[in-house]
């Protein structure tokens, strides 16, 4: 579905993202996880349109898509949302959600209807007259999956849709995610909360400094050295490893 292949940005003398590769396969998901500061969010950009690649190829559902605006990706199917959620203030939930509908539904008539599918997907059936402002974080950050819902995409890039919600939400959400790709949306997530990326991800790649460092199944990552390393500083794996090794040896 989606192929980045040697992609780089720079701004300035900085390196944000350097030859960067990574694969979003039809129906899995997808995660790219790292330290903050790593490049995710300029990768991320790039692949959604937001941001020109200096190098290398993004393709969508084998066509080069690298330098297509957001608008016209949105129609071809790929659409992401935003860590920080930027609601349309004076309109209702319902009102919100149907401006993605009208990206296929020629009528305003026809995008409130579909509008009332789409809230009903994520769990905001109850909430969809009240206005936005009434709206706690964790109904923002669905608001912000159903507008995206709505335009109907194929695949949906997710940045970090659990950040600053509590645990029950978060495991909330985590079903709501794969039923979005049971029902046939691709989807490729960033995410800091790693209980969810390992209970969702079929498949993890790890961004550090702008390159890709690692990538495998949920359970090769978190036993890889460079990963560790990454989150926890150099020579984190070596004590790690010592500690645990100490732990057996006592019992």
């Amino acid at each position: 579905m989606l192929e980045v292949t040697g992609v780089t940005k720079r701004f300035g003398g900085l390196t944000a993202v350097a030859e960067a590769s990574l694969e979003a396969r039809s129906g899995e998901i997808t995660a790219l996880i790292g330290p903050n500061g790593a490049g995710k969010t300029t990768l991320f950009g790039i692949v959604a349109g937001f941001i020109p690649a200096d190098r290398g190829s993004v393709r969508f559902a084998g066509e080069e898509i690298r330098g297509v605006p957001p608008h016209r990706l949105a129609r071809r199917g790929l659409v992401r949302t935003f860590q920080i959620v930027q609601p349309f203030a004076g309109l209702s939930v319902r009102e919100n959600i149907a401006v993605g509908c009208q990206l296929r539904q020629a009528s305003r008539s026809a995008a409130l209807a579909e509008a009332e599918d789409v809230a009903r997907r994520v769990g905001m059936a109850e909430l969809i007259d009240r206005p936005v402002g009434a709206l706690t974080i964790a109904g923002r950050k669905r608001l912000e999956l159903a507008r995206a819902l709505a335009t109907r995409p194929r695949l949906l890039l997710l940045d970090e849709v659990m950040a600053g919600l509590n645990p029950r939400e978060i495991a909330e959400m985590v079903p709501l995610i794969r039923a979005i790709r049971d029902s046939g949306v691709t989807l490729l997530l960033t995410e800091h909360v790693m209980q969810a990326v390992m209970s969702l991800a079929e498949r993890v790649y790890v961004l550090n400094d702008g390159r890709i460092i690692a990538e495998g199944r949920p359970a090769e990552i978190v036993t890889d050295a460079r990963v560790i390393e990454a989150y926890l500083g150099h020579g984190a794996a070596e004590r790690l490893r010592g500690r645990l090794a100490f732990g057996a040896a006592r019992a």
